[in-house]
């Protein structure tokens, strides 16, 4: 796995001015991106952050401004908020692919924490293989970015998928439905479709994020090979070639609109990412395209 930082200051900067965006009215429910800038009854001060252009500028702190000399913004609670829960597949299929998916899909959540961060909501991460893993909050503005990185750096891929097994423990939970993001390479021996289905029909907006590499969708090699699970061990003899590998990415393709078509008809939504994509292309490509990020 690579030594390099989850995130760095730079990239950070750029997603300033996004924020997590959900279809679904969860019944009077509100998120922080709906919340105020200006103060108003009842409304709780929480955090600042940059003023940008077309913010409003009754929000800004004059009092920093004449210390510091930059425009700060203030940003005031309202509640009730919208429950964001982020489902990161930890499995030992994700550590595959020459630029690896678990890297990824580290730094991929990192960015959308950082995001929810900024405007205040609260995202709780849980890890899944074929069970849940114990899970962290984010929350609390950006200065607690630094926990969530290090709970992100802390994870290592291991077990095996099983989507009915962790959406069964997800749901005896009895958790209040909201956004629920996935981010995973959705590589399930069994059907990973309907437990997701069951989870949208229970009242979650499903945001799922399907990561690949490369090899995954058009694999490289030629001539007579002796694959290995990643997840299981076992062992498979092929003789792989031009036809081979042309029908194999037609069955990946297959496959991943199947997974998105799913997800349209309960109300989700559907990103898929290679991992050859920049992190920060995919959030203001793909991500931002249906609608995740605004």
């Amino acid at each position: 796995m690579s030594s390099q930082p989850i995130i760095d200051r730079d990239f950070l900067e750029k997603l300033e001015r996004l924020s997590l965006h959900w279809q679904q009215p969860f019944g009077g429910l509100v998120g922080g991106h709906q919340r105020s800038r200006s103060p108003g009854p009842g409304q709780e001060f929480l955090d600042h952050r940059h003023f940008h252009h077309g913010d409003d500028p009754r929000a800004v702190n004059w009092r920093a401004y004449l210390r510091l000399e930059k425009l700060i913004l203030k940003m005031f609670q309202v509640e009730p908020r919208v429950p964001v829960r982020m489902l990161l597949d930890v499995s030992r299929s994700m550590a595959t692919g020459a630029s690896s998916k678990f890297d990824y899909a580290r730094r991929l959540a990192a960015a959308l924490c950082y995001i929810g961060l900024i405007r205040l909501d609260a995202i709780t991460v849980q890890p899944f293989s074929d069970r849940l893993g114990d899970p962290f909050l984010c929350s609390g503005g950006r200065q607690r970015l630094a926990e969530t990185v290090n709970r992100l750096t802390a994870l290592t891929p291991g077990g095996r998928t099983s989507y009915q097994k962790v959406v069964r423990e997800f749901s005896s939970a009895g958790l209040p439905r909201g956004l629920l993001i996935v981010i995973s390479d959705f590589l399930d021996e069994d059907d990973c479709i309907r437990p997701l289905q069951y989870l949208a029909d229970s009242g979650h907006e499903l945001l799922l994020i399907h990561l690949w590499a490369e090899e995954d969708r058009t694999p490289p090699w030629d001539g007579e090979l002796e694959l290995a699970h990643a997840e299981t061990g076992e062992r498979l003899e092929i003789d792989f070639g031009p036809e081979a590998r042309e029908a194999y990415t037609a069955a990946f393709d297959r496959w991943a609109r199947t997974l998105q078509e799913a997800m349209v008809r309960k109300g989700g939504r559907y990103a898929g990412i290679p991992t050859s994509m920049p992190v920060e292309t995919a959030i203001f490509g793909p991500l931002a395209a249906v609608g995740a990020v605004e």
